[in-house]
């Protein structure tokens, strides 16, 4: 199999990005804003300096790293992924986009490639929302679809505001409104994610090229009662916050099957409090995960678990559901996917078309520019898991595809590729 990327740099980049976590021999955990995304931040920096890139960071966390084009007034074309990860997951959830961009970067670098329209290698903040409840945090912020004012509202579980961690971060908060990307200032955006699902490695498949993404609501449920003695409450004088939301948590996942075979429901999160061991719970709150499909599908999955909520309230609880995050069922750009599909097929690679059950920030970018989403087979189908794993040749054949549509994108022409390094 030839190719242009560079595996043994490949994994360079991957293992180098995964000291950086605060669970070392259980998985990646690097949470935004952490002392270890810190160091991801330097890292990344450092090796998109090495490639020949020009460096920035903007107002909230997102790192950017520019090749200059011979117009450097045309619109870029941004390439990456985030760089956050869930606690205990995987090394290439998120890393292997960025990591795809800073080979690109080489591999201009080194071919000695000038674009006539610049490119820039994205590296982005908060996409998992393992930190700050709603995800897909930077890319939001970047395209104008969350509100700068809301990172005074957003906390993580120890009470830090994303504004305060911003600042500790050594950021300031209040200039987050310039992160704002304006439309038209962005040509396009591709990224490259492993597939975090069985279905190219069932089939032997080396890439797949998505056409569209599901709609994901996150939703909080919080549900109050009243605290009380374990031993001195009898039964029927209980407000039990606990019961009450174990009697909504039963309903939920019947609705994800009554709305349809391709609709699925999570509750991954959840907290009890007081939390002692003989205190009756007077307040349980707990996420919901909402994806499907079609957009009527997911809408009508949002008003269900609604329903079921308010319906918990009454007999001394109270049951309330907060909108964290809405987005729609995502098309992506048939032309860009065209282009992802030609150069795979000029390359030698097998392909199909995907639709993806998982978020990320191309979905979101989506709204800015037209986009294109590049997966690579994962192994086991298995991720947010420590046991994540894509082989190195595969990645790199996934960087391949993007390296060859960003060039012929972005106005170059290159030789064939002479041979992949293996490692």
């Amino acid at each position: 199999m030839s190719g242009y990327a560079n595996v043994r740099r490949i994994r360079g980049l991957i293992e180098g990005l995964d000291r950086y976590t605060a669970t070392p021999g259980r998985g990646t955990t690097r949470l935004s804003y952490s002392p270890e995304y810190s160091g991801a931040r330097n890292f990344v920096a450092a090796e998109m300096t090495a490639a020949g890139l020009a460096v920035r960071e903007d107002a909230v966390g997102n790192i950017f790293g520019r090749i200059e084009g011979s117009d450097p007034e045309l619109a870029p074309i941004l390439v990456g992924s985030h760089l956050d990860s869930v606690p205990n997951g995987g090394r290439f959830d998120g890393p292997a986009g960025v990591v795809a961009g800073i080979e690109s970067a080489f591999l201009f670098r080194e071919m000695a490639l000038r674009p006539e329209r610049p490119i820039e290698v994205v590296a982005l903040i908060e996409e998992e929302g393992a930190r700050f409840d709603g995800g897909l945090l930077g890319s939001r912020l970047l395209t104008g679809q969350l509100d700068p004012a809301l990172l005074t509202e957003l906390r993580d579980e120890a009470g830090i505001s994303a504004a305060e961690a911003i600042a500790a971060y050594g950021l300031d908060p209040a200039e987050a409104g310039r992160a704002v990307l304006a439309p038209g200032s962005v040509h396009a955006f591709l990224e490259l994610h492993i597939e975090q699902g069985p279905v190219l490695e069932a089939e032997g498949r080396d890439i797949g090229i998505v056409d569209r993404i599901v709609g994901l609501a996150q939703l909080k449920v919080t549900v109050r009662g009243r605290a009380g003695h374990a031993g001195t409450t009898p039964m029927n004088l209980r407000r039990d916050a606990l019961v009450g939301a174990v009697a909504i948590l039963a309903q939920l996942p019947d609705l994800a099957r009554a709305v349809g075979a391709d609709a699925v429901l999570t509750v991954g999160k959840m907290e009890v409090l007081p939390g002692g061991t003989n205190v009756i719970p007077d307040l349980v709150r707990f996420s919901v995960d909402l994806r499907a499909p079609s957009e009527a599908q997911l809408t009508r999955l949002i008003a269900m678990t609604c329903d079921v909520v308010e319906g918990g309230s009454g007999h001394g609880l109270d049951c309330q559901v907060e909108h964290q995050l809405y987005v729609p069922p995502t098309p992506l750009s048939p032309r860009i996917g065209a282009a992802l599909t030609a150069e795979a097929e000029a390359l030698g690679l097998s392909h199909r078309v995907m639709v993806s059950g998982a978020g990320h920030d191309a979905m979101i970018m989506a709204g800015l520019a037209p986009t294109g989403l590049v997966f690579v087979p994962s192994r086991g189908g298995i991720s947010h898991a420590p046991e994540e794993w894509t082989d190195y040749p595969q990645l790199a054949r996934g960087i391949d595809v993007i390296f060859s549509t960003l060039r012929r994108m972005a106005g170059v022409s290159v030789p064939e590729p002479a041979g992949r390094l293996q490692s």
